[in-house]
């Protein structure tokens, strides 16, 4: 049974890794797939992970929102180890409070999580009192716990005009809320956070990479500067992207103005689409390594830990997310003509 995953991991991979790559990568996807057998341990993996871990190891895979949604569900496992960064071991750990929940780098962390304190939350609603505060799920559980509910990048507008409140404060993604803002007459109070990924991307890269690739679909994240959102053919998160790619089927090539590894694991899934790679790498989900996951199954360490007083709210703020119906499907941003 071993040597058939095996096998069909490596057809999967064939298109994207060379030879040698896998033969140096298969003794550790083996002894992970035995170990994550032995132990029953479920391995969730987002969609920035390498693709010898999106597809080698995981059992599942997505976006934020398809992660916190799975870990809700994944009574019938020992433990989880999450793929991905702390913020979303943490999210999975507020559904699993007995179960052991692992990540193998702790240092595994997000600029946006610690753009943004609790206190900074408590300063903000002191200041606005009255607005309901919504967090985007790239923060800390301390942060979470001080908020009235969750959102992703992919159903943040639902989110917001779902509490029916006139403003709302909106946090900590700044790129974020002003795509929000965009699309609502809710009044957004935002935070200066960023991400080191996507705040590197420019409009007048979109600009080269049309004039070089003529016909070129343009798929940028929400979390890019505004300027990237508007030379873009469509905003949307990881899930949203993945969907135009698979719905759409693109004849002509595709650009993801997001992290590298996206671009490699839709490679694999969808070998028809050509795709053009701008690449930003997110030096925290690059921690996360098949030698680090062998060593975090065989200790079960490190495991998340949440103090209880901070856990419960951070909870609530999830659920509240995930009570709130299907995300309005997203936007498409008018392309940028070429001067």
């Amino acid at each position: 049974m071993m040597t058939q995953a095996l096998e069909r991991i490596e057809r999967r991979l064939s298109a994207s890794m060379p030879r040698f790559e896998w033969e140096l990568r298969k003794p550790l996807i083996e002894k992970i797939l035995g170990l994550k057998m032995e132990k029953n341990v479920v391995i969730l993996a987002h969609n920035y992970q390498v693709p010898e871990i999106f597809y080698g190891i995981a059992d599942v895979t997505g976006d934020s929102l398809a992660l916190a949604r799975e870990s809700v569900h994944r009574q019938e496992a020992d433990a989880i180890l999450f793929c991905g960064v702390h913020f979303m071991a943490e999210t999975a750990k507020l559904f699993n409070p007995n179960k052991p929940v692992l990540i193998a780098d702790l240092e595994a962390g997000c600029s946006l999580a610690e753009s943004i304190t609790g206190a900074d939350v408590r300063a903000l609603k002191a200041q606005h009192p009255g607005a309901p505060v919504v967090t985007y799920v790239n923060s800390s559980a301390e942060v979470k716990a001080e908020s009235d509910i969750c959102c992703t990048s992919g159903n943040a507008l639902a989110v917001v005009e779902s509490l029916n409140a006139d403003k709302v404060i909106f946090l900590p993604d700044g790129f974020l809320a002003s795509y929000v803002a965009r699309q609502t007459e809710v009044e957004i109070i935002s935070w200066a956070g960023t991400c080191i990924v996507h705040e590197e991307f420019t409009a007048d890269q979109v600009a080269a990479y049309r004039a070089q690739y003529p016909g070129l679909k343009v798929l940028a994240h929400p979390e890019c500067h505004p300027d990237v959102q508007s030379a873009a053919d469509l905003v949307g998160s990881t899930a949203q992207m993945s969907n135009f790619v698979a719905e759409q089927k693109p004849g002509a090539q595709v650009a993801l103005i997001t992290e590298c590894s996206m671009s490699d694991n839709l490679a694999v899934a969808h070998p028809h689409v050509e795709l053009v790679r701008p690449c930003s790498i997110c030096p925290h989900m690059k921690k996360i390594t098949l030698e680090k996951i062998v060593d975090c199954l065989e200790t079960f360490q490190p495991q998340i830990e949440i103090p209880e007083e901070i856990a419960y709210r951070a909870k609530r703020a999830v659920e509240r997310m995930l009570e709130v119906s299907a995300p309005r499907r997203v936007v498409a941003l008018p392309v940028a003509q070429p001067a």
